[in-house]
């Protein structure tokens, strides 16, 4: 099984990131806030992701920078729990991902937390899917 996470999965879309902020739906799992919409991609990738430290919390580039790294890791580790229902219903999907605590997670602790809301996501996706 393919764990990278390369830049197919980057969204780069000015577009497609309004779009997201605009008319997405927001999921919350402490210390990650998400904000997803179903889209058609270009790429063979079944979701796209943005990956979003506030400048606001965090002022050095460098905690930033940190952050973000730290979140794709966890992101990279984890992603099998959104791909695959995805892949199954041929579905494509943007992603914004906002880290919101005041301070930096232990990678482990920061695995569980996007375990959780990958989780969050596919529970919420069946339940819009359904009605």
């Amino acid at each position: 099984m393919n764990q990278s996470f390369g830049k197919a999965y980057k969204l780069c879309s000015k577009k497609l990131i309004d779009e997201v902020f605009e008319s997405g739906v927001t999921v919350k799992s402490y210390p990650l806030i998400v904000k997803y919409k179903l889209v058609d991609l270009k790429g063979d990738t079944p979701f796209q992701m943005l990956i979003s430290a506030p400048k606001r919390t965090f002022k050095s580039a460098i905690e930033r920078n940190r952050i973000k790294r730290l979140c794709k890791e966890a992101i990279r580790k984890n992603k099998r729990i959104l791909e695959e229902p995805l892949n199954r219903r041929e579905l494509n999907m943007a992603i914004c991902l906002i880290y919101s605590a005041k301070e930096e997670l232990a990678i482990e602790q920061l695995n569980r937390k996007t375990q959780k809301l990958f989780n969050k996501i596919i529970d919420d996706l069946d339940e819009n899917i359904q009605k």
